[in-house]
């Protein structure tokens, strides 16, 4: 029992990377963001988090083929996906000018993206639990979603911090680390 909450521990920390870098440019964007919404913004990567290996584990049991042939595609989605909102950051970053009012917030359309493009490759853990029953998959996927949300968390608090200091840029750094991390996935990805 120790051995498999140990091991979702750390399947956790190691799935919320992208989804904490992701965070991080959040925070950074949105300096003065409140509570509520970090805990709204963080919940919804740990609810994209826990709910993909569940969906991988069902593929495995039910449907193995057919997911095979499609998680080759799994890097070009989150490329895409993370390449469209970093692009768009920024452009906007790029774009404002200084003393412009406040940086644009994150919208749920583009946080339901962020949640798909950073958990996109957590289907793929659906292949590691396939032995386990649906009660264990959905102990480690409860655990996967719990460690991605204080991860998030984490995230976006330091996100803010710096955010505040800096201001004008932060939509440009978000956007470049959004990039950065869609081009990580996809050179990972693809090298498998």
């Amino acid at each position: 029992m120790i051995g498999f909450v140990f091991n979702s521990l750390l399947l956790g920390f190691g799935l919320a990377m992208d989804a904490f870098s992701v965070s991080l440019a959040n925070g950074l964007n949105e300096p003065r963001m409140r509570l509520r919404k970090m805990l709204y913004i963080a919940g919804t990567f740990g609810l994209f988090q826990g709910l993909m290996p569940i969906l991988g584990w069902f593929f495995v049991r039910k449907a193995a083929e057919r997911f095979t042939a499609f998680e080759k595609y799994i890097p070009w989605i989150a490329l895409i996906l993370l390449l469209f909102i970093g692009g768009k950051m920024l452009i906007e970053g790029i774009l404002h000018k200084e003393g412009e009012g406040e940086p644009v917030r994150l919208t749920p359309a583009a946080l339901l993206i962020q949640g798909i493009a950073t958990s996109i490759d957590a289907l793929s853990v659906g292949f590691t639990i396939a032995d386990y029953g649906f009660v264990r998959a959905l102990a480690a996927a409860f655990i996967i979603a719990a460690v991605t949300l204080a991860v998030c968390m984490a995230g976006l608090k330091l996100g803010k911090r710096f955010g505040m200091k800096l201001a004008g840029k932060a939509n440009i750094l978000g956007g470049v680390i959004l990039i950065g991390i869609g081009v990580e996935i996809f050179v990972t990805g693809i090298g498998k």
